[in-house]
């Protein structure tokens, strides 16, 4: 995903946060890899009417999801570019579906932000989840349009369509500003930059936004289900 300031690194391991890096910006290099690790691995989904693409001053940088008619949930630092656009209800980033711009923010102090587009948008909607909806060790899916490869530039392999990957639920971590989230590691896929803002699913219902990744092993999704009365302050869901 791109974003212009640097990425910040988390305790105990070298992950960083998922948004695209602007080509002048300075940054951390990803982990290094021997060979790319082809979200990296998973598959492509086969729906999700609720998945937006967030477009930030024209470029891809992250992905979200549509949680009521005008509201779309992303990651706090995917919006810090300004100039903000989706287009949601399509697995293609670059066709279909509905364009919506982006014409005000609320960011959480954890790693969560709701834009309020300027038309409304009819399709299905992310069901967000309560506290108990998700469990240490429970199979879960995340879904983007990130790199599907360490490439160096991950600007330079973004899939076009939507992927999804299983990771396993596990325990011990923060996001990206040190709010409440939910870890998970590498089941047949983990997620890379572009699917920053992302979610989490747990039977359907979104339980996380992604935040950071080590691109290799694990990821840090915040969690949803801990930030519920302030969602449905703002968006009313």
């Amino acid at each position: 995903m791109r974003i212009s300031r640097l990425a910040p690194a988390l305790a105990a391991a070298a992950v960083s946060v998922l948004a695209l890096l602007a080509p002048t910006a300075s940054a951390a290099p990803a982990p290094a890899t021997t060979t790319p690790q082809p979200i990296i691995g998973g598959g492509y989904a086969g729906s999700g009417p609720w998945a937006a693409r967030l477009y930030s001053g024209g470029q891809e940088t992250c992905t979200a999801t549509i949680i009521a008619p005008t509201w779309v949930l992303t990651a706090k630092h995917c919006v810090a570019g300004g100039a903000l656009s989706f287009r949601v209800g399509s697995l293609d980033q670059y066709s279909g579906g509905t364009v919506a711009n982006g014409v005000q923010t609320y960011t959480h102090s954890a790693d969560l932000a709701l834009v309020r587009l300027d038309r409304s948008v009819s399709t299905t909607y992310a069901s967000l989840g309560q506290p108990g909806t998700v469990r240490v060790g429970q199979s879960v899916q995340v879904y983007g349009w990130g790199a599907t490869s360490q490439c160096g530039s991950e600007i330079n392999c973004q899939s076009r369509y939507l992927k999804v990957a299983n990771v396993t639920v596990s325990s011990g971590c923060t996001d990206a500003y040190g709010g409440s989230a939910i870890c998970a590691y590498r089941g047949d896929g983990i997620t890379a930059g572009g699917d920053s803002g992302g979610p989490m699913m747990a039977n359907g219902v979104q339980v996380g936004v992604a935040s950071t990744s080590d691109r290799q092993t694990n990821t840090a999704y915040t969690n949803v289900t801990a930030y519920r009365s302030w969602i449905q302050s703002i968006a009313g869901v």
